[in-house]
């Protein structure tokens, strides 16, 4: 489900927001591109350092909006892409998604796993 220019734009350098809603309303937390993983099954996995009221927020409502981009990725009319991802996501904590990421980033405490609704280029 990942399309290929968005793979392309997670290898570049670049900020990710991730937007949640929970009972105090909207949150933000970023991350960077080069963090993003693609589980086998096509989850998009997200090292989480602390992440503590967004993982409150997942588990009031699961459904997540994620945006990415980058300038050095050709875009629809011109330089620069951006996509905008939407899906469910869940924290864990033990398991295959949890283990690839704290191999790379030993400092996670947690997977953000998210399975991908749509995947649109915005720019």
């Amino acid at each position: 489900m990942i399309p290929e220019k968005l793979a392309e734009v997670m290898k570049q350098d670049g900020v990710v927001a991730i937007a949640t809603l929970g009972p105090d309303g909207p949150h933000m937390v970023n991350t960077w591109n080069s963090y993003l993983m693609v589980s086998p099954e096509g989850r998009l996995l997200i090292p989480a350092g602390y992440m503590q009221r967004t993982e409150a927020n997942v588990a009031y409502n699961n459904q997540v909006l994620i945006t990415l981009g980058s300038s050095r990725v050709a875009g629809k009319q011109g330089p620069g892409t951006g996509f905008l991802i939407k899906g469910t996501a869940n924290f864990v904590t033990s398991g295959p998604d949890f283990d690839v990421i704290k191999a790379r980033f030993p400092w996670a405490r947690a997977t953000l796993a998210v399975t991908i609704a749509a995947a649109d280029q915005t720019l």
